[in-house]
């Protein structure tokens, strides 16, 4: 009988346990939206799943392939009334709509705690803090206009230096096509396109030309020679892709560079984590120049968690579970070097970065080259206008005259 009783008290001891733990684990259980799901960007949030399940949390993965079904998604449950416990926007006015409709909890508890207002760079504080309150979560400053090359593919080319000037990037892309290579490898999307032209636009036509495009949505700059000069370089660079390039995506066109096949691409910092994740190493199999000579500009892109509006108290605690573990310093070094961007934060210990992350870093330190990315500057309406324009010019046979009025048109809003 004794021994009955106790193997009762013994279970229900053990169901006590478990009902706390199933209690605590409800009590910090997040469901995290977000599109990263190449071989790269899996393995880089795998780190900040991990972090917040050290920090006592339970993460409930929910990917979405592609960026803007993502978001869509997300806003479609935020707006319904069943809104996940952090979504990912990017760094820019994305979620604008959504603070001004008073859907999201802000996080200015964590902010105030970790200091944010003093360790966070100007552009990215300006797209995150809203009237005053914190309302998303960076997790990385990403360079969306990096040159990556292949190291085989410059070799096989003869191509002995890292171009300085667009016309040294020209006789490089010359060389590589009469290599037999893919000279420009690029994933024919129209986020794809747009990259490549403000890229373009940043380094070949230069910082003051970027911001009066995109800050100050001067028409004049628009018609200048200058700016058709840019406009026409742009498009140059399309006799350089590959016929299969229509509709790539740009892990693909990245997997050109590991396998040898082509020459460069212009791509964001993410690359980083597909050319990590083949076990390929910067300055050994493939290069990285961040633009055109000592002084270039570093445009600010990157990622970030918002986090929904709810009045559930173990929600808000997971969410600021969340804010807390994300951008701490352990979990911005483990995850940026998986994902190929580089901390939030310059307090971290970089010696476990690669060589292309220690050139960001570097830079990073330099305020005068830092860029606002142009989803921060321009609305994502306008932004959609003038990334349609863009793709349309390098997908048809259209004049720069043409492309001049669109572009006046389309930055009025």
């Amino acid at each position: 009988m004794q021994h009955h009783t106790r193997t009762a008290l013994a279970s229900a001891v053990a169901a006590l346990a478990l009902l706390a733990a199933t209690g605590a684990h409800a009590q910090n259980k997040a469901e995290v939206m977000h599109w990263w799901t190449s071989g790269g960007e899996s393995v880089a949030v795998q780190e900040l799943a991990s972090a917040f399940t050290k920090a006592g949390g339970v993460w409930v993965d929910s990917a979405v392939a592609g960026g803007e079904n993502a978001r869509a998604a997300a806003i479609n449950r935020i707006v319904g009334g069943n809104p996940p416990t952090a979504a990912m926007f990017n760094t820019s006015k994305q979620y604008l709509d959504i603070i001004n409709e008073g859907m999201l909890n802000d996080i200015d508890a964590v902010a105030a705690k970790e200091g944010w207002d003093k360790m966070l760079p100007a552009p990215i504080i300006s797209s995150i803090k809203i009237n005053g309150h914190y309302y998303a979560a960076p997790v990385n400053i990403h360079m969306p206009s990096w040159f990556w090359y292949s190291k085989p593919a410059f070799a096989k080319a003869g191509i002995a230096a890292e171009p300085k000037t667009p016309d040294e990037l020209f006789a490089a892309l010359d060389k590589l096509k009469a290599a037999g290579l893919v000279p420009l490898a690029l994933g024919g999307q129209g986020w794809q396109e747009y990259i490549t032209f403000y890229s373009w636009m940043a380094h070949a036509g230069g910082s003051d030309m970027y911001l009066k495009f995109f800050k100050d949505r001067d028409a004049a700059t628009i018609n200048s020679p200058a700016f058709r000069k840019v406009l026409t370089d742009f498009k140059r660079l399309k006799a350089y892709t590959d016929a299969g390039s229509p509709g790539r995506n740009w892990n693909d066109a990245t997997s050109m560079l590991i396998t040898g096949k082509a020459g460069i691409q212009i791509m964001g910092d993410w690359a980083k984590g597909e050319f990590a994740n083949a076990k390929q190493t910067a300055g050994k199999d493939f290069g990285c120049f961040p633009g055109f000579g000592p002084k270039s500009p570093y445009i600010l892109a990157g990622d970030v968690f918002v986090f929904p509006r709810t009045k559930d108290a173990n929600a808000i605690k997971a969410q600021q579970m969340l804010a807390t573990s994300m951008t701490s310093a352990a979990t911005q070094v483990a995850f940026n070097n998986k994902k190929g961007s580089i901390p939030i934060r310059t307090d971290v210990d970089s010696s476990q970065m690669d060589a292309c992350a220690q050139t960001g870093l570097t830079i990073m330190k330099d305020k005068t080259r830092h860029l606002a990315n142009p989803d921060a500057l321009l609305p994502p309406d306008v932004g959609g206008a003038v990334q349609d324009i863009i793709s349309k010019y390098w997908n048809n046979n259209q004049s720069v005259d043409d492309v001049v009025k669109s572009l006046q048109s389309a930055i009025k809003g």
